[in-house]
């Protein structure tokens, strides 16, 4: 048998984020995957390998022909706000076993954009095929769909509205030591509360904003790290599962499709989440922050009220860092997050947030970290565990 290679990203990079109005989303693509490409100080003929999602009739292929690449593995794996994390573990998976060598995750959109110049509209569903014909004539949005999953677990566990606020608060604090966050100025639990009401029991900042924006990661094999300007990010472990088609089928709305895949990412890395030092969450909305972070294994389940309502998420004097960029509630959201929860963890090993780098409480860089991305309404999950070169 030929031994698993090792394999690291080493080049991780955002496109121009927040209010674009001047760039198509192929030129968004090419600008993350550009700086990416010069963070890990390697030449675009290395990359053999290449996934996105979201853009195009036949992705990747028309944003690999866009970028001038020629791939012989590629992987369009779609599956919302975790396709990222899963396109990770399957890159991962194809350079240790040596049907790639270097692999290039990129994604590019302008969501916030196409709204404001009438392109497009916002999405209120994901429309009425398959089985999910039989919940749209009940009416439900996206966005109801993640409230009510919310409510349930209020109801259960006796989650207040307030702690969800938090959640809010707390990303708004991060946010405010990131300088290309979108809304960086300080939020209050009141202020939270006292907002537009969305959908019961979401207020608008309980929602994640809509930007535009790109990103872009570069993994590759071991032996390619000597090469690179950049300290490699390892790749410990990845899990990824899938649980539901209609929120209908959904066993338990207070567990969410990571408890699998973190379970599989902790084991397959050899860490427990009491190591991690830095955790970046997918936050379209605070419910989804909450409960992310039970089936992690950061708290049990039906704790994540208490957990979150004492600062522990925030750069400064929290316990568990959590969504250091400010996240899709104040940093970015052009919609599917995930990538963008890949280039904070890595760029937050290596060192390089300024005002918002994590230390650990010797003051030392963090040395694992943890991306989580959840798709459609709970139906999907990847997780990836990093850790410093």
């Amino acid at each position: 048998m030929v031994a698993r290679r090792k394999v690291a990203v080493v080049g991780a990079a955002l496109s121009d984020c927040g209010r674009v109005d001047d760039a198509t989303p192929y030129a968004l693509h090419a600008q993350a995957a550009r700086r990416a490409l010069a963070d890990a100080g390697l030449d675009r003929t290395l990359i053999d390998g290449f996934a996105s999602a979201g853009l195009g009739t036949l992705a990747p292929v028309e944003v690999a022909a866009y970028l001038g690449l020629r791939p012989t593995w590629v992987d369009s794996t779609s599956v919302g706000g975790s396709t990222w994390e899963v396109m990770a573990a399957h890159a991962a998976d194809a350079i240790a076993a040596g049907h790639a060598r270097a692999v290039l995750l990129v994604y590019g959109s302008t969501a916030r954009a196409d709204v404001r110049a009438g392109r497009r509209t916002g999405t209120l569903s994901f429309g009425t095929r398959g089985p999910l014909q039989f919940e749209v004539p009940y009416g439900h949005t996206l966005i109801a769909k993640y409230a009510m999953a919310a409510r349930r677990h209020m109801i259960e566990y006796g989650t207040t509205i307030e702690q969800l606020a938090e959640v809010a608060v707390q990303a708004r604090a991060n946010a405010a030591l990131n300088p290309e966050a979108m809304f960086r100025t300080p939020a209050t639990v009141d202020e939270v509360l006292a907002g537009p009401m969305i959908a019961d029991p979401f207020t608008k900042l309980h929602c994640c904003v809509r930007s535009d924006g790109g990103a872009a990661v570069l993994l590759v094999a071991e032996e390619y790290i000597r090469d690179c300007r950049t300290s490699p990010v390892w790749v410990l472990g990845a899990g990824e599962c899938v649980s539901h088609a209609a929120l209908s089928e959904w066993p338990d709305f207070t567990v969410s499709p990571a408890a699998v895949s973190g379970r599989l990412a902790f084991e397959r890395a050899g860490v427990r989440p009491s190591e991690i030092d830095v955790a970046e969450i997918y936050d379209a909305f605070t419910y989804m922050t909450l409960v992310t972070l039970e089936d992690l294994g950061f708290c049990a389940k039906g704790e994540g009220g208490a957990f979150v309502e004492k600062g522990r998420l925030r750069v400064e004097g929290g316990e568990l860092p959590v969504n250091t960029d400010g996240g899709g509630l104040s940093a970015q959201h052009p919609g599917m997050r995930g990538l963008f929860l890949l280039v904070e963890a890595v760029r937050q090993l290596r060192g390089e947030c300024g005002e918002r780098q994590v230390r650990r409480g010797d003051g030392t860089l963090p040395r694992l970290a943890v991306a989580s991305g959840t798709g459609g309404w709970f139906c999907s999950s990847g997780t990836v565990v990093l850790g410093a070169g």
